[in-house]
C-alpha cells in the first residue's frame, strides 16, 4: 500500500540562502498561484494545486520514457534520488485503490503519494536542466540528481499562465490534448501509476537479482 512521504534536506543556511528562498516563495505564489511556506528551502503545499508521486528516481526516468509524448505533458522534479511526478489534486487519495485494482497492492512497491496536507521541497525557478528522454537528463537520474547540496531541481518545470489542472495526470485525462494541440498531453493516472509501478519492480528483481550472485549456494533471495 502507498505511504505518504515528504522528504526535506537541508542546504545551507544564511542571508544568501534566506534571500533565494523568499524569492523563490514568491515566484511561486504571484506567478503560479501556489500556496507555499516561508522558510530554508521554502516547500511548496501539496493537495491544493496538485498531488505528488514520489518514486525512485532510476524507475520513474524509464517509465516517463516508455510514456512517450505523454510523459512529457507534465511537471516532474528531482531531489535526492527520487522523482516528483506533479498530478491532479486528490490523486494521493486514489492511489491505494488503483494499485489494488491493478493488482499491485501487495507488492510493497517503492511508489508514494503526497496529498493534502503534505509538502515538497520548492525548486529554484528557472531553466531546467534537462527534460527526461534526454541522454543528460538519465545521467542526472542516475546520479541522483545535480542540486545543490541536495536542493530540488526541476526536470521539467510547470508553465507559467497554464491552467494547472489541465497539464496534471488524473482518472479523467484520457485523451487530453497538450496546449500547444499536438495530442502530447498528460497520461490518464491509471497509465502513469501502472507503468511507474512496473518500472519499480522490475529495478527491484533486477538489484536483488544482483544481490543474489553474491550470496551462497541455497541462500534464498529477499524480495520485501
Amino acid at each position: 500500500m502507498a505511504v505518504t512521504r515528504t522528504v526535506t534536506v537541508p542546504p545551507p543556511r544564511g542571508p544568501d540562502a534566506s534571500a533565494q528562498g523568499d524569492r523563490t516563495r514568491l515566484w511561486y505564489e504571484n506567478v503560479l498561484g501556489w500556496p507555499t511556506v516561508p522558510g530554508v528551502p521554502p516547500r511548496l503545499v501539496v493537495g491544493v494545486a496538485f498531488d505528488v508521486l514520489d518514486v525512485p528516481a532510476e524507475a520513474g526516468c524509464v517509465a516517463l520514457e516508455r510514456l512517450g509524448a505523454a510523459g512529457q505533458g507534465f511537471p516532474v522534479a528531482l531531489q535526492a534520488g527520487r522523482l516528483r511526478l506533479l498530478v491532479a489534486p486528490g490523486s494521493a487519495g486514489e492511489l491505494p485503490g488503483l494499485l489494488e485494482w491493478l493488482e499491485w497492492g501487495g507488492a510493497g512497491l517503492d511508489l508514494a503519494a503526497v496529498g493534502e496536507g503534505g509538502f515538497m521541497d520548492a525548486p529554484v525557478p528557472g531553466t531546467p536542466a534537462a527534460g527526461p528522454g534526454t541522454a543528460r537528463s538519465a545521467g542526472r537520474c542516475g546520479r541522483g540528481g545535480d542540486g545543490p547540496q541536495g536542493a530540488a531541481v526541476w526536470l521539467r518545470p510547470p508553465e507559467p499562465g497554464r491552467e494547472a489542472g489541465a497539464s496534471l495526470p488524473t482518472l479523467s485525462a484520457m485523451g487530453t490534448r497538450a496546449s500547444r494541440g499536438d495530442g502530447a498531453g498528460p497520461p490518464d493516472l491509471v497509465r502513469l501509476v501502472n507503468t511507474v509501478a512496473t518500472q519499480v519492480y522490475r529495478v527491484r528483481l533486477r538489484r536483488a537479482g544482483a544481490g543474489g550472485a553474491a550470496r551462497p549456494e541455497g541462500q534464498p533471495l529477499a524480495f520485501s
